[in-house]
Formats: C-alpha cells, structure tokens, sequence
C-alpha cells in the first residue's frame, strides 16, 4: 500500500483510533508487504479451503469489510469490491496503487490468477519449486531461485511503488527470509476456532514488529505493523 498516513475522518465510527508514527517509509524506496484479513483467533480462512471455496467454510465474513463501491458505479473486477467507508477505501487504494504482485503458487493457483491482472495491469509474480508447463497469462512470472530472487525482481519491476504479498506460506517464507518489510492487518472481530492460520510456520525465534497505524472502520480494525529487521 502507498504511504498514506493517518487522515482526519469526520465520522466517528470510521476515525483513527492511533496514530503512531509518521516515518515509516523512506521517499523513493519500494517496501513489501503483506495484506491478509484475519479473525482474531489468527484464521485467514476457514476449514476445508481448496479451489472451489477458497475462502473454506465460514471464511468468506472475513472479507465483508469490502464494499461494492459507494458512488453507484459498481465497476469490474477488482473495483467491485471498493469499500463505502472512508478508512477502509484507504486501505482498498493504497493496495490498488501497489506497482507489482507476490502471491503464492496456492493462493494464485485458488484465484486464477485473476485471469492474469490483479490490478492495473502490474506484474504478478509467483515464488515456486516447479513452474506449470503452461502459462497463459503474460504478466504473471514464476520464480524457480527462492523467495529471496522473486522479491528481488518484484521490486525492480515496481519501481519505486510498493509490493503487495499474498499467501500466508510465502509472507512466513519472506519473514524468515528478511525480505518483508510491513505486515497489514484487517482484523475481524469474530472466532472462526479453525482454519487456516497466517502465522503458524514460523521458526520460534522471535520476529519484533512495531505497530505503526491502527483505523477503525465498521466491523475491521486496520493494523499496519513494520517488521524489525535485525
């Protein structure tokens, strides 16, 4: 997401409830990050998750802090899902403004790859052992050299815009590997009690993070947090 620190919201409901830092990001310097909803038991989804429900059973409420647009125009695609609440459509643009895509072979392969544009036309990349035999889409690149090699190339194809990551194995392979700057957070308030969780693939050394920016919108809690990197 673009670095789009905490505005002044006139509605209550959809107010900061922090702000934190202001620093976050060096002018010119493109940063990854992750983006993932979540419950507040750390389930990205719920049980069950495969092709035909990605989200698995109960896992799509995760995403109801998205909206059909506010404006009467629903759009296509991606624009479908632009929020009506001011905190959260921050949050929806800054991801759209992102300048390439990291998403793991099982999130990409569960999404379609979003029939080959996620957003705006910007490069998706995808971190994998083993590259299909055949890749209709131009702008999605298999990386066969490692975590480490895929952000590499996504940073230099976005520029000085920011990553955006998907995938909850692969944001735990880049936060082993120090090549995830920033963890966002769309908090839901409910239990799902099973699933898929975000974080259960890490080492147990301790990875510090500094909580940066919190929004609160209807029914989500926006977390940015900054990864501490020795």
């Amino acid at each position: 997401m673009s670095p789009v620190i905490i505005a002044s919201l006139q509605d209550s409901s959809s107010r900061p409830v922090a702000e934190l830092s202001n620093d976050w990001k060096d002018e010119g310097m493109s940063r990854v990050f992750s983006t993932m909803a979540m419950s507040l038991d750390g389930f990205i989804a719920g049980p069950q998750d495969d092709a035909q429900n990605p989200a698995g059973i109960g896992g799509m409420r995760l995403m109801d802090w998205l909206g059909s647009g506010g404006d009467g125009d629903e759009g296509d695609g991606v624009e479908a899902f632009r929020p009506t609440d001011p905190s959260s459509r921050m949050v929806f643009e800054e991801a759209q403004s992102t300048g390439a895509v990291i998403t793991g072979r099982r999130t990409g392969d569960f999404a379609g790859y979003w029939g080959g544009d996620h957003h705006g036309g910007v490069p998706i990349f995808v971190p994998t052992h083993q590259p299909p035999d055949h890749n209709p889409y131009e702008r999605v690149h298999y990386v066969t050299d490692g975590i480490e090699a895929c952000v590499e190339q996504a940073k230099a194809a976005a520029g000085e815009r920011d990553v955006m990551l998907h995938g909850a194995y692969t944001i735990q392979e880049a936060l082993k590997a120090g090549v995830l700057d920033r963890i966002e957070i769309q908090l839901r308030p409910v239990l799902l009690g099973q699933g898929r969780p975000l974080f259960d693939g890490l080492p147990p050394e301790h990875i510090e993070l500094e909580l940066v920016r919190v929004l609160k919108a209807p029914g989500v809690l926006h977390l940015r947090y900054e990864v501490q990197h020795a």
